[in-house]
């Protein structure tokens, strides 16, 4: 543990802050997983907005790397797209 108080005050903020990150990653995962189960074309593409602004969100606080981020994005855009032309 650490010994000098702004050490301890860093250690706690950086608790608050792993967990924080580890909401917004797994509520950003399940709207993914949500997403892919989605066979509507409808319900997908107003989902799909919401996930992407959940990923966009994610990469601007530097949870996930850009390049991952738009990776899904492009993966779901896809799929989205695929259940449209498959109508």
């Amino acid at each position: 543990m650490a010994n000098h108080k702004a050490t301890q005050k860093d250690t706690r903020q950086a608790r608050g802050r792993n967990e924080r990150n580890a909401y917004y990653g797994k509520t950003t995962r399940n709207a993914i997983r949500d997403l892919r189960k989605v066979t509507d074309h409808k319900e997908a593409s107003e989902k799909l907005t919401l996930t992407v602004s959940l990923v966009d969100k994610l990469a601007k606080r530097g949870i996930i790397h850009k390049n991952k981020a738009a990776n899904l994005k492009s993966k779901l855009t896809k799929q989205v797209n695929q259940l449209a032309a498959a109508k």
